[in-house]
């Protein structure tokens, strides 16, 4: 499984409104502070307000906020809302994918890491997040540099 752009996107945008919970932010202050696209986050907010993770308010007060505290919300929420279901393998989700599910040696280990990736997901929520020397180093970073930056170093790339 991989995490889409999509995806790092739609926990950035948590992350913020975890920080706000109470508030109704405007998606463009969304956008600057987490450093995603707005045209791309309009269509994220879709698809975390149908899953019900967020809430938008249309007019000239509008925007979005956290439908539940952070600590209810997990990563799982998030990645399924923006992606589907978690798996390594579609068989894992539905065997009727495959014909092979039933004799299949590989499938049991495929629907047992599902489950596996599932729990530890759903025990990660935003407010455990918050509290990561992580997070905390960012918020400073940003403070000081006026942005979230980025990671300079790609470890999968190499030296020449």
């Amino acid at each position: 499984m991989v995490i889409t752009r999509e995806t790092d996107y739609a926990m950035r945008c948590t992350l913020f409104l975890s920080r706000h919970q109470e508030d109704v932010k405007m998606l463009e202050a969304v956008a600057t502070e987490m450093a995603i696209p707005k045209s791309f986050l309009a269509k994220i907010v879709q698809k975390l307000a149908k899953a019900g993770v967020v809430e938008s308010f249309r007019g000239a007060k509008g925007g979005i906020r956290l439908t539940r505290a952070p600590e209810e919300i997990s990563l799982l929420d998030v990645i399924e809302a923006v992606q589907g279901p978690v798996a390594m393998n579609r068989c894992a989700v539905d065997k009727t994918t495959c014909s092979l599910s039933c004799s299949c040696v590989v499938h049991p280990v495929w629907t047992q890491l599902r489950k596996e990736m599932e729990q530890r997901l759903k025990a990660i929520n935003f407010r455990s997040l918050m509290g990561n020397p992580s997070f905390r180093d960012g918020l400073r970073w940003k403070r000081k540099h006026g942005s979230l930056g980025a990671c300079t170093v790609n470890p999968l790339r190499r030296r020449k």
